[in-house]
């Protein structure tokens, strides 16, 4: 931890960066001369700090900025996207209403505590200043540098530093069985130094064979955008495909969906309507044929009940005209 005291009164000269710190200590050495036969190691040390020098001067310098209170309550957070060497300026602002003096600053990358003369500590009025300065050269430096304010509450900045992000298909891409396709990955305003393809198989990342020209086209390896032509699709084609870019700072990658159909499947919706159509036809004929029969029963009832009446009165005419017969038959007698 790191007490703020002397605000007020001179400050000390900047703090040497670190890769400033690596050049004093390359160029340092015992100076050689022609008298002293072939060139000791310290001279072939300085002539490689004076290249180290000349190199790193003419990287660029990446400046950021994060303003804190002591009434945030919000964690601040600021993506830096890099995609080469360069020298790297981050500064933290915290306004406060207490003490000045009574702070303590620190800087940390990931969980690491970063050295105190790496970094410097100002103040003007009731507003603390922290800046730390060093150089990104490789993969390792890169990641979150955050800076800590601790009084009753701490309160911290983080500067997260990665490579671009990649930008391809987010939905899935649809074909057909023996058509073409082609995947798209781009890199917005960032050039990869190249790209590879690769081919989920389970849970393993397989490289396509680009030695399968009759299968595989890719053009664009060293440009910001990539493509993945894949010809005579079939169905064992679909999946998962990764596009992976490679930067002097480290690597991104970026997932594309492929789903191969086959010529059957958009016929599907078309065969499930005209199967819905011919149950609703089927259905409608049986209900019409059910409410004819049920139309003739009753008629075939009336039918019935007039033939049996027509008998009943048949029986009855008979019985009567036997008496009047017998009636008759008296009367001539």
């Amino acid at each position: 931890m790191r007490a703020l005291t002397g605000l007020r009164g001179p400050r000390a000269p900047r703090a040497p960066s670190a890769w400033q710190l690596l050049l004093v200590y390359l160029t340092a050495g015992t100076p050689w001369s022609s008298a002293d036969g072939d060139p000791p190691d310290s001279a072939f040390t300085n002539l490689v700090g004076e290249e180290m020098m000349t190199k790193y001067s003419n990287l660029s310098l990446e400046i950021h900025s994060i303003s804190l209170t002591d009434k945030s309550s919000m964690l601040v957070e600021k993506n830096i996207t890099l995609e080469k060497p360069s020298n790297m300026e981050l500064t933290c602002q915290f306004t406060t209403s207490g003490d000045l003096n009574s702070i303590n600053i620190t800087w940390r990358k990931g969980d690491e505590l970063l050295e105190n003369n790496n970094y410097l500590i100002n103040a003007s009025g009731n507003t603390l200043y922290t800046q730390y300065t060093f150089t990104i050269i490789n993969s390792k430096q890169m990641g979150s540098y955050s800076c800590f304010f601790e009084e009753e509450k701490e309160q911290k900045g983080t500067f997260n530093i990665k490579v671009p992000e990649l930008h391809g298909k987010h939905k899935p891409l649809i074909t057909y069985v023996g058509d073409s396709t082609v995947l798209v990955c781009k890199c917005e305003h960032c050039f990869p130094t190249n790209w590879t393809w690769y081919r989920s198989n389970g849970s393993v990342q397989v490289p396509v064979d680009v030695h399968m020209n009759d299968k595989y086209v890719i053009n664009g390896k060293h440009d910001n955008e990539t493509r993945l032509k894949i010809m005579h699709l079939s169905e064992e084609d679909g999946g998962s495909y990764w596009c992976h870019a490679i930067f002097q700072l480290g690597e991104s990658e970026e997932h594309i969906e492929l789903v191969v159909l086959s010529f059957l499947v958009p016929l599907k919706p078309f065969l499930a309507i005209i199967a819905e159509v011919i149950l609703l036809v089927a259905f409608i004929l049986l209900c019409e044929i059910y409410t004819q029969k049920k139309k003739k029963h009753p008629e075939e009832g009336k039918e019935f009940e007039q033939i049996e009446q027509l008998k009943s009165d048949d029986s009855n005419g008979i019985e009567n005209n036997a008496p009047r017969h017998r009636k008759l038959e008296s009367g001539n007698q």
